[in-house]
């Protein structure tokens, strides 16, 4: 069932996305060579809990940690660990909170240090498409609008791998609602969107073929090729004449300007 929200729900939903959005600039400002996943989980959690709230991934089906960690060729869903972060690198930062009874979910990905060019047009390739997809998110359009936006952009003009096994989705009082939001699909194809339809919209985008796997984790997904893969989502309450952006990147990029070893990535 699609839960269609008021705009006192939505500014509630508004509240945890930004939250979310703090904890990711708190991240970001602290990002450099040497630094681990399992540091800036703790930052996370510390900003979330702080604020009242309480991170929407810890314990959800089992995760054990505040933050998705993925870095380099892991796409989505890594477990923050030891492992320290080297000098071009990129790492994808998933974050979930839940506040006043409801979810915000947003992610960014990061580059750290010296990263190669064609890396940086993987990275903002992926952020230019979330944008394409977002200008779609307006009453009277499908799903599918959404999906082929993301996929025409990042797989036809420029070549990358569309995940499609894992994709977006509603987002409320839980975590994950309906409507799935794939990355890929036909214009006009899909559930139509309403106004007060709120969803998270997550391209994630691979530098060489679409194919994924597992890690031993059980939790990590992978490219197949081991090529790199980048990830960006917003949540987005669906409009009459554009979307409403709940979630904030402008908190994270006004951090990385502070930060000498991570670059904010922007669009085309």
């Amino acid at each position: 069932m699609v839960y269609y929200k008021t705009k006192e729900e939505i500014e509630l939903i508004r509240q945890s996305c930004l939250l979310v959005c703090k904890a990711l600039s708190e991240v970001g400002s602290i990002l450099k060579p040497g630094i681990t996943g399992l540091e800036i989980d703790r930052v996370a959690e510390t900003v979330i809990r702080d604020h009242g709230a309480v991170p929407g991934f810890k314990g959800y089906n089992g995760f054990p940690a505040t933050l998705c960690v993925s870095v380099n060729e892991q796409v989505v869903h890594g477990i923050p660990t030891e492992m320290v972060f080297k000098d071009g690198d990129i790492i994808s930062v998933d974050c979930g909170v839940y506040m006043n009874d409801f979810f915000g979910d947003s992610a960014y990905t990061f580059p750290i240090g010296e990263v190669s060019d064609d890396v940086l047009r993987l990275l903002k390739t992926t952020n230019t498409s979330l944008y394409k997809a977002i200008d779609k998110a307006v009453e009277g359009n499908r799903i599918g609008d959404i999906g082929h936006a993301v996929q025409y952009y990042a797989e036809r003009e420029n070549n990358y791998g569309v995940v499609r096994e894992l994709v977006g989705h509603g987002i409320g009082r839980s975590l994950h609602e309906a409507p799935e939001v794939p990355n890929y699909g036909r214009k006009g194809n899909g559930p139509k969107m309403k106004e007060g339809l709120v969803i998270a919209i997550e391209p994630m985008i691979n530098m060489g073929k679409r194919a994924i796997g597992h890690a031993e984790d059980g939790w990590t997904i992978i490219t197949k090729d081991h090529k790199p893969s980048a990830h960006f989502e917003h949540t987005v309450a669906v409009g009459r004449e554009k979307a409403d952006i709940l979630s904030d990147h402008t908190l994270i990029e006004s951090a990385l300007d502070k930060n000498p070893n991570v670059q904010a990535v922007g669009v085309f």
